[in-house]
């Protein structure tokens, strides 16, 4: 079927971070797909409410209801990471969040697609304590999806999304080519015309990396990414303080 009216919901990875900057805008994944649904439909339209730094609850919050009353036709739900990397993180709550989402946009007659997340411990080996968090976080995840019809993208089981060429150097938000696979992978979950299991790919292969380079960029990372952030929680602060949705409204997708 088509899609007329696209809403994406969720935190920093929807709206599009990474994928252009804070001077010439965001593009992302979200904004990709919804390029390649245009394509197919002239009547289209889109709208994404993704702010940055926003846990479940706070997507749940802001996001639900300006949602609804757009009456999509196709709504995106990816939110939880924000949730799963903080202190006190319980997987009851948080997917309780997503599960009152899943329904309420189902309820209304919209397709909906959500995600799980990929192997954290491949991606950031300083985290890797939060795999087994991941794990069930994930399997919650498709259960809930399960009772509500909801599509799901499961990047976990798939070894190109830990490729690091996917992933910024923050390790948290995905490159321009992390974004274009990520909205592959959904159009190929919808079934849209021309989309295929490609997304999933793996990359030409990279040569086995140094020890001490290897070191260097753990090192890095701490003192550029994890420290500013750890800093930030114990301030109560978040990248998303004073940040409003990019596209609020459905409009042509330019």
């Amino acid at each position: 079927m088509g899609y007329l009216r696209y809403v994406a919901v969720g935190d920093s990875q929807t709206e599009g971070l990474n994928d252009g900057d804070e001077v010439t805008g965001y593009r992302g994944w979200a904004d990709r797909l919804a390029e390649g649904l245009a394509a197919l439909e002239p009547d289209f339209r889109f709208a994404n409410l993704a702010v940055r730094g926003r846990v479940a609850a706070q997507v749940r919050a802001e996001q639900l209801a300006p949602a609804l009353a757009l009456r999509p036709d196709l709504v995106t739900v990816m939110a939880g990471m924000n949730d799963m990397v903080r202190p006190g993180f319980s997987a009851d709550a948080v997917t309780a969040e997503l599960e009152a989402m899943y329904a309420a946009f189902t309820g209304a007659g919209a397709q909906v697609v959500t995600f799980t997340f990929p192997d954290v411990a491949r991606i950031a080996p300083l985290v890797r304590h939060l795999r087994p968090r991941v794990i069930d976080f994930n399997a919650r995840i498709v259960d809930a999806a399960e009772r509500h019809g909801v599509l799901v993208v499961d990047t976990f089981h798939h070894p190109v999304t830990v490729d690091p060429r996917l992933w910024s150097t923050d390790r948290i938000h995905a490159t321009p080519l992390g974004h274009a696979r990520i909205a592959a992978a959904v159009a190929h979950t919808l079934g849209l015309p021309g989309s295929d299991a490609s997304w999933a790919d793996p990359l030409p292969a990279l040569p086995p990396p140094r020890v001490w380079a290897k070191v260097g960029r753990e090192a890095a990372w701490v003192g550029a990414f994890l420290g500013p952030w750890m800093l930030r929680r114990i301030r109560g602060r978040s990248s998303g303080d004073g940040r409003t949705a990019k596209r609020p409204s459905l409009s042509k997708v330019s």
